[in-house]
């Protein structure tokens, strides 16, 4: 009897049965090549955010070290001349660079004017020039912790900046935001204790010529249709920053 019941099934339904009754744990291939898919793409991402953090490390340890570098320079070793020194600065970047792009290839040129250059990215070098020397400037008065907690400032003088450059919307929440940054900001100004009004002067100008810069890198280059990497920028722009830093 067992036999003839057996002998009426479909042959597709036993091969069903077979292979995923019983025990239940059988999987067929598409689902195991769907599983081994999903783990070599969460490998890759994993792998894509470790090399992320890394850069990001290493970016922020070359910042601080430039930092504490140019405070002992100007603040320690007896060499006061900030606009010297941001000159020299941009005279080695131009250098390192142009070696780079032209002598190594590293990345193309861009298909830039005379015309072009003096229009979009000289005054670009003219308010880099003034931000760094300003920065510059404040390592002289102020001290380094009190510097940094100031470039808190950055976000807001970037968006009102960009409301006067039309790039930005003016809206309450995004006004309220900034607006507590500013009081955490003035809090630490009046908590510091070697206060010096001419290095905040100094700084709080430098901030401003730098969301100047950024806001016009946006209106000059990026909506125009160019796009930089930062070997490029740095190549065109470091000639102009050097300029203006020499002939102040």
């Amino acid at each position: 009897m067992s036999k003839s019941v057996l002998m009426d099934v479909p042959t597709s339904v036993r091969a069903t049965t077979t292979t995923g009754g019983g025990g239940g744990g059988g999987q067929t291939p598409s689902s195991s090549s769907s599983a081994s898919e999903r783990g070599g793409k969460d490998a890759t991402v994993a792998r894509q955010c470790l090399r992320a953090y890394f850069f990001v490390a290493v970016w922020m340890t070359i910042s601080m070290a430039v930092i504490l570098f140019n405070k002992w320079i100007l603040a320690y070793s007896g060499f006061g001349y900030p606009v010297a020194l941001t000159w020299w600065h941009m005279v080695f970047c131009t250098t390192v660079v142009t070696v780079l792009v032209r002598g190594f290839k590293i990345t193309n040129r861009l298909k830039m004017t005379r015309k072009e250059y003096m229009r979009k990215v000289m005054p670009i070098g003219f308010f880099y020039a003034a931000s760094l020397w300003l920065s510059n400037s404040a390592y002289l008065h102020l001290s380094v912790s009190f510097i940094q907690m100031t470039k808190a400032l950055m976000p807001g003088l970037v968006y009102i900046v960009g409301i006067c450059f039309r790039t930005e919307k003016l809206t309450v929440g995004v006004s309220f935001n900034m607006l507590i940054i500013a009081i955490g900001v003035a809090i630490a100004a009046y908590g510091e204790l070697n206060f010096d009004t001419l290095g905040v002067a100094q700084q709080l100008s430098a901030l401003v010529f730098e969301a100047v810069r950024l806001m016009l890198v946006q209106v000059l280059i990026t909506r125009q249709g160019m796009s930089m990497n930062p070997l490029q920028s740095l190549y065109y722009v470091s000639p102009a920053c050097a300029f203006f830093s020499r002939i102040s």
